[in-house]
C-alpha cells in the first residue's frame, strides 16, 4: 500500500496496526516512495478478518463474461478489430 505523507500523519496508528498485521506500507512525496513501513517483528502476525470491511464492493456483473477484446488481451491473443459496417455511396 502507498499513502502520501499528509495521509500517514493523518492515520499513522490505523498504517500501525496494518504494519502490525504484516502489510508494508510506503511513503510517498508527490507520488516519489521515500521510505517504507515494515514490521520489526520476524514474522508477520495473522491479520484480523474484515479489517478492510466496507472497502470494497463486489460489482452484481463480477461473474458475467469479459467483453471479447478485454477477454482476448488477457489471454494473450490479438485483439479482434470490429469490421466497420460499409458506406453507402450517394451519386450527386
Amino acid at each position: 500500500m502507498e499513502v502520501n505523507i499528509h495521509q500517514a500523519k493523518t492515520h499513522l496508528s490505523r498504517l500501525l496496526q496494518r504494519v502490525a498485521g504484516g502489510e508494508e506500507i510506503t511513503i510517498a512525496r508527490a507520488g516519489k516512495p521515500v521510505a517504507r513501513l515494515i514490521s520489526v517483528t520476524a514474522s508477520p502476525a495473522v491479520r484480523p478478518l474484515g479489517m478492510d470491511k466496507g472497502r470494497f464492493r463486489v460489482p452484481e456483473d463480477f461473474n458475467a463474461p469479459l467483453p471479447p477484446d478485454l477477454l482476448a488481451a488477457f489471454e494473450g491473443q490479438a485483439i479482434p478489430v470490429a469490421k466497420a459496417k460499409p458506406r453507402s455511396r450517394r451519386k450527386a
